[in-house]
């Protein structure tokens, strides 16, 4: 069964976003998540969209559209502003908090958007967005360069196509789901329903130096390390896992 997303393209209708110089957030970020959608479709996922023409719905609709959908995962794409025009340039990613598949995914994007030119500002907690807050499933808030920023203007007219395809590579990457269509593979350490003792076994295999991160995707809080293209790779890990004392699972 294919994953399942949730685009929102940020602001709309009565709500045009920030404005610079007559461009719109709204008309921006329209064009963009649809271009991104089409790219996730032809890779396999379902999507759906909270919208698809110049329309206004609140945050907190657009939460509950994706939560009544039961979508795996939402993603909204925004343009960013400075008080001040031309002052700040590049690209982040919004998340509820640090951990789990949705910084993972946030981490992806902004790096794919990297390497389209877009300085990369990083990725940062914002637990008080409500379609970061309200939704149920991992979601993630891209701001796609600023409005007021000639240079991100620049990026965002001459690289759109490199752009969408960009946000859609971060989202399979973190899927596993690449053109190769190769198993991608990690080494689950354990399953827990209580977040506390989830990020206490993450600082655990952190301190030891395992690259370790938790998935938050599923009924349960998965801690992890990896991950890795080869079998070989992960079973190698698995083996420094088991003699350290861990239970181990190779997952895909």
């Amino acid at each position: 069964m294919p994953y399942s997303i949730m685009l929102d393209a940020g602001h709309g209708g009565s709500d045009p976003g920030a404005v610079y110089q007559g461009r719109k957030e709204a008309d921006d970020t329209l064009r963009l998540t649809l271009a991104v959608g089409e790219i996730l479709q032809n890779n396999g996922l379902d999507v759906e969209y909270t919208r698809t023409t110049d329309v206004y719905e609140t945050p907190y609709q657009k939460a509950m559209e994706a939560n009544n959908a039961g979508v795996d995962f939402f993603v909204s794409i925004h343009r960013n502003s400075f008080p001040t025009d031309n002052q700040v340039s590049g690209v982040e990613s919004l998340v509820y908090d640090l951990s789990g598949i949705k910084y993972e995914m946030a981490q992806n994007i902004n790096a794919q958007l990297e390497t389209v030119g877009f300085v990369n500002l990083g990725v940062k907690a914002r637990p008080n967005l409500v379609v970061l807050k309200r939704t149920k499933m991992p979601a993630v808030l891209v701001e796609a360069g600023f409005i007021n920023s000639e240079v991100d203007n620049h990026i965002f007219d001459t690289n759109f196509d490199a752009i969408a395809q960009a946000i859609a590579d971060g989202i399979l990457e973190t899927l596993n789901m690449g053109e190769s269509g190769l198993p991608y593979y990690r080494v689950q350490v354990a399953l827990f329903r209580n977040w506390n003792y989830a990020q206490r076994m993450l600082e655990e295999l952190l301190a030891q130096g395992f690259p370790a991160f938790i998935d938050d995707s599923g009924p349960f809080i998965s801690v992890q390390v990896g991950g890795y293209d080869n079998l070989n790779d992960a079973a190698q890990m698995e083996r420094r896992l088991r003699q350290a004392g861990y239970d181990t699972l190779i997952v895909s």
